[in-house]
C-alpha cells in the first residue's frame, strides 16, 4: 500500500509545485461550465442568495440551485439540501425569510425558507408556474402572477365513439393572434393574473380578472393597500401587441385603475420608498425597427408624468429605487458593455460598473442582473471574456467591485483559452464608427497566418460584447481567429443607429461586417485566402446575404436563417410583429419590398460551399426557411448539406449536447475547405 501511495503523493507534489499543463477548451467542457445569476442581496447587505446554474451530462439539460454567500465572500454554501431546481429568490423586508420557486416533475410551487433555522415550507399547490414573487412591505403577504387556464374554442360537436374504439386525436383549434411560442410550442388558452398569499401559508387570492394578461414585475404601495403592475386591458389588446399601461389594483375593493394611456409600452412600475412617485419604463410608439426604453416618472396618483432619461440615448432596464427615494439604479448597454448606473430625479447619470453579464454561455450576448441593499450595496453578475458570470459586490457606489465567487476555477483555471481584443474601424458607407471583437487561438503567434471565422450575431436588434462564449472559445481552440462585430442595427449605440435597419435589412450592415474583415486583413490579423463565415438567426440571415453578395469565403454555415421574408412573416410564431416595424405594409401589400431583402433573391449568385442548419422544432425561423435555401442550392449544384437538429427549437444551444453538435458540424464543414 505504501509503495502505491508514495508515487501518487510525489506526483501530486510535482503537479502542485510546478503547475499542470493547461489544455485547450474541449467540447465536453461545456457540460462542466456553471454561472451565477439573479444575485439577491439581503436588505442589510450582509448576505446574498443567487441562482447557480450548471448542466447534467446524463439528462442533457441545465440544473439550477440556490446558493448563499456572505457579502465578504465567506460562508459560501448551497441554501438547501434539496436536489431539485430552485429559482427566483426574494427576501422578506426584514431579511429573516426567503421566498423562492422550486420546480419538480410535478410542477412549480412557492416555498419559504427561514434564514435562522433553515426550515422550509411549501406555500402553494398551483396549476401552473408562479412568477414575479414580491413581498408586501409588512412581510405578511407575497404577491405573484399565475396563468389560469381556459377552454379552447369548439367548432363542431363530434359523435360519441364506440367503446374501446381508437379514433384519431381531436383537432387543436385556436382563434388567437398569439397561439404558439418558440421553445414552448403551442400556448394553452388562458390568462395571467395577480394573486396574493399569506406568508404563513393559506389560500391564494386572485386580485385581477377579465380576459387580459397581467404579467411582469409587481410593486406594492408603501401602505400595502395597492399593487402596481403593467397590462393591456384595452378592447383591442390582442392587436396592440406592443402597447401596455401601468395600472393599480386596490386590495380591498379590487378596483383596477389605469395610470398611463399613451400608445406604446409602459411597464415595470416601481413605487418609491417614500410613496411619492412611480418610476416605470416605456416610450411613445413610433412604429419603427428600434426604440429606446426610457425612464419615466409620475406621481403616485398618475399625474405629473415626465421622462427623466432624455439625456441618455440608450435603452434602460431593471430599475430599482435607492432607499432615500432620490434616484434609481438601472442597467443599460453602451458600446458592447453592460453597465449598472445611478440616475437622480433630474436625469444626471453616474456609471457604477461596466462589467455586468456572463449568463449567455453559447454566444457573447449582453446579459446579467443585479440587486441593491437598503444601504446601497450592489450585488451583480460579473462578466469577463474568459469566465462565465460570478457574483460581485460593490459598496457605496464608489469602490471597485469585489468578486466573491469563482464557480468555474475548478475547470477554467486548467484551460488555455483564447484571448479577447476589441477592434474599432470605420464603415465605408458613411464613415461611422463600428465596433467588434476578436478572439485569438490559444498560444497565438502573430508571426503565423490563421484562418478567420466571422460570427454574425442574431437579433438583429441585439449586441455582442466582451463576454465569455463557449462557442467562440471552441472555434478559437480549433485554430481560428474569431471576429464578432456589432454592425449597424445593433443595440448599445443609440436609437438612430439601431433604427438604420428600418426598411433596409439586410442592407449596409453587410458593408459594416465586410469592412471589419478588410480591417483585420489590412492589419495583418486575418488571412484573406482563408475566410469562413457563420451566424445564427439574424446572423444566419447575414451569412446567407454575404455569400449572395460575394464569393470571398471558402465555406459558410448558415444557422436557423430567414431566407424568404414573405413566408417567414406569415409562418413564424411572431408573425404579427413585422409589418411596418421592419418593412412597410404586410407581405401582400409590399411583395417587392419583402422579396428585395430576402437572401433567397440572391441565391443565383452563390458559389460558396454552404451548410444549412436548423432546429426541427424551430417556430421563430421555421425549418421551411432553411429548406428553401438548401433546396435552391442543391438545384443549382452548389456544394451544400442540410443539418436538422431533432427536438431543438430556435435556441439550438439550449441543450449542451446541441451546442456541441452545432459547433462540431460547423468546424467539420469548414475543415473540408481549408
Amino acid at each position: 500500500m505504501k509503495r502505491i501511495l508514495l508515487p501518487t503523493l510525489c506526483l501530486f507534489v510535482f503537479l502542485t509545485g510546478f503547475g499542470q499543463e493547461k489544455q485547450n477548451f474541449k467540447p465536453l467542457d461545456v457540460f462542466e461550465l456553471e454561472y451565477a445569476n439573479n444575485p439577491q442581496i439581503s436588505p442589510s447587505g450582509k448576505t446574498i442568495v443567487y441562482e447557480r446554474t450548471g448542466f447534467d451530462i446524463l439528462k442533457d439539460r441545465s440544473k439550477k440551485a440556490l446558493w448563499v454567500i456572505n457579502a465578504d465572500g465567506s460562508n459560501h454554501h448551497k441554501l438547501t439540501a434539496r436536489e431539485v431546481n430552485e429559482s427566483s429568490p426574494s427576501w422578506s423586508p426584514s431579511g429573516d425569510r426567503l421566498a423562492f420557486v422550486s420546480t419538480t416533475d410535478e410542477g412549480s410551487e412557492i416555498y419559504l425558507y427561514w434564514m435562522e433555522t433553515g426550515a422550509i415550507a411549501r406555500l402553494t399547490q398551483l396549476e401552473n408556474s408562479p412568477s414575479s414573487l414580491t413581498w408586501s412591505p409588512d412581510g405578511k403577504k407575497i404577491a405573484f402572477t399565475l396563468k389560469i387556464n381556459s377552454e379552447a374554442p369548439v367548432i363542431a360537436k363530434m359523435p360519441s365513439k364506440p367503446k374501446d374504439a381508437k379514433w384519431a386525436q381531436t383537432p387543436r383549434i385556436t382563434d388567437r393572434l398569439k397561439h404558439e411560442s418558440d421553445g414552448s410550442g403551442y400556448i394553452e388558452p388562458g390568462f395571467t393574473h395577480i394573486f396574493t398569499i399569506p406568508a404563513e401559508g393559506g389560500t391564494p387570492r386572485q386580485l385581477t380578472s377579465g380576459d387580459f394578461d397581467h404579467s411582469g414585475s409587481l410593486s406594492w404601495a408603501p401602505n400595502g393597500q395597492k399593487i402596481y403592475f403593467s397590462s393591456n386591458r384595452n378592447e383591442n389588446w390582442e392587436y396592440e401587441f406592443r402597447n401596455s399601461e401601468v395600472y393599480s389594483v386596490d386590495l380591498n375593493t379590487l378596483e383596477i385603475r389605469a395610470l398611463t394611456e399613451r400608445s406604446g409600452p409602459d411597464h415595470s412600475p416601481k413605487v418609491s420608498p417614500d410613496g411619492k412617485h412611480i418610476a416605470y419604463l416605456g416610450y411613445e410608439d413610433k412604429v419603427q425597427a428600434y426604440q429606446v426604453e426610457k425612464l419615466q416618472l409620475m406621481d403616485l396618483d398618475g399625474t405629473n408624468k415626465r421622462t427623466i432619461s432624455e439625456g441618455l440615448d440608450r435603452s434602460i432596464s431593471d430599475i430599482e429605487w435607492a432607499k432615500d427615494s432620490k434616484g434609481l439604479f438601472f442597467m443599460y448597454n453602451d458600446l458592447g458593455d453592460t453597465k449598472i448606473a445611478y440616475m437622480d430625479l433630474k436625469g444626471n447619470v453616474r456609471d457604477l460598473t461596466d462589467k455586468v453579464g456572463g449568463t449567455s454561455l453559447g454566444r457573447p450576448y449582453a446579459s446579467g442582473s443585479y440587486s441593491v441593499s437598503d444601504k446601497g450595496t450592489v450585488a451583480f453578475t460579473f462578466s469577463k471574456p474568459d469566465r462565465p458570470a460570478d457574483v460581485a459586490v460593490m459598496e457605496n457606489r464608489k469602490k471597485e467591485p469585489k468578486v466573491i465567487t469563482s464557480v468555474n476555477e475548478d475547470l477554467l483555471a486548467y484551460r488555455n483559452l483564447g484571448t479577447t481584443e476589441e477592434v474599432r474601424y470605420k464603415s465605408s458607407v458613411d464613415d461611422r464608427d463600428i465596433q467588434g471583437w476578436v478572439v485569438y487561438p490559444p498560444d497565438y503567434d502573430p508571426a503565423k497566418k490563421y484562418p478567420l471565422l466571422v460570427e454574425n450575431h442574431g437579433g438583429p436588434i441585439l449586441n455582442y460584447g466582451p463576454h465569455f462564449s463557449a462557442e467562440i472559445q471552441l472555434f478559437a481552440a480549433d485554430g481560428y481567429i474569431v471576429f464578432f462585430p456589432n454592425p449597424r442595427g445593433s443595440t448599445s449605440y443609440g436609437e438612430e443607429f439601431g433604427n438604420l435597419l428600418f426598411n433596409n435589412y439586410p442592407g449596409e450592415d453587410y458593408n459594416d461586417v465586410m469592412d471589419g474583415v478588410d480591417h483585420l486583413i489590412a492589419n495583418g490579423k486575418a488571412d484573406a485566402e482563408h475566410l469562413y463565415v457563420t451566424g445564427g438567426s439574424a446572423g444566419g440571415i447575414m451569412t446567407a446575404w454575404i455569400i449572395g453578395k460575394n464569393n470571398r469565403f471558402r465555406a459558410a454555415a448558415v444557422i436557423k436563417p430567414v431566407v424568404n421574408w414573405i413566408s417567414k412573416t406569415l409562418v413564424a410564431d411572431n408573425y404579427y410583429g413585422y409589418a411596418d416595424s421592419r418593412y412597410p405594409g404586410q407581405p401582400w401589400e409590399n411583395f417587392e419590398g419583402y422579396w428585395k431583402f430576402s437572401p433567397l433573391s440572391l441565391v443565383g449568385n452563390v458559389e460558396t460551399p454552404t451548410m444549412v442548419m436548423v432546429g426541427m422544432d424551430d417556430l421563430r425561423t421555421p425549418p421551411s426557411e432553411a429548406k428553401q435555401l438548401y433546396h435552391a442550392l442543391k438545384l443549382r449544384k452548389v456544394e451544400t448539406v442540410l443539418v436538422e437538429i431533432p427536438e431543438a427549437s430556435h435556441g439550438i444551444a439550449a441543450r449542451p449536447s446541441n451546442l456541441i453538435t452545432k459547433v462540431a458540424h460547423i468546424l467539420a464543414w469548414f475543415e473540408k475547405y481549408k
